[in-house]
């Protein structure tokens, strides 16, 4: 249902190679690229994630409560994007790591704007 996420940045060269580092673990890269938007993800794929200034010039600003979450195939994918995020200038909100007993691993970061993702994935529980 969802098509992309759109999160704001007041500095989009820096948001930019921000996510060229996250995408690269997706196998994707930009599908637009505008002088004030910019989308990663590939036509007719799975949802994309975009960057924009904000339409009315203000400043962008995070939405508290407000997360993207990016699903991958194994702990070990969320682990590596949580270090790519780390390596790129994100802030960490919780290391990579099962959360709860239900199979659930993830790692949580916020963008060198603020905007907080996750990387995450379900993991089957050996009998």
């Amino acid at each position: 249902m969802i098509g992309y996420v759109t999160l704001g940045t007041n500095d989009l060269p820096r948001a930019a190679a921000f996510y060229d580092a996250l995408a690269a673990h997706f196998g994707v890269g930009r599908m637009m690229d505008t002088e004030s938007f910019i989308a990663w993800g590939a036509w007719g794929g799975a949802p994309g994630i975009g960057l924009t200034k904000p339409f009315d010039g203000g400043t962008a600003t995070v939405g508290n409560g407000v997360m993207v979450a990016l699903e991958v195939k194994t702990p070990a994918d969320v682990d590596a994007i949580h270090a790519t995020a780390m390596a790129n200038g994100a802030a960490d909100e919780g290391a990579p790591g099962p959360r709860g007993n239900d199979g659930f691993y993830a790692g949580y970061f916020r963008d060198p704007d603020g905007n907080k993702l996750n990387a995450y994935c379900m993991v089957v529980a050996a009998d």
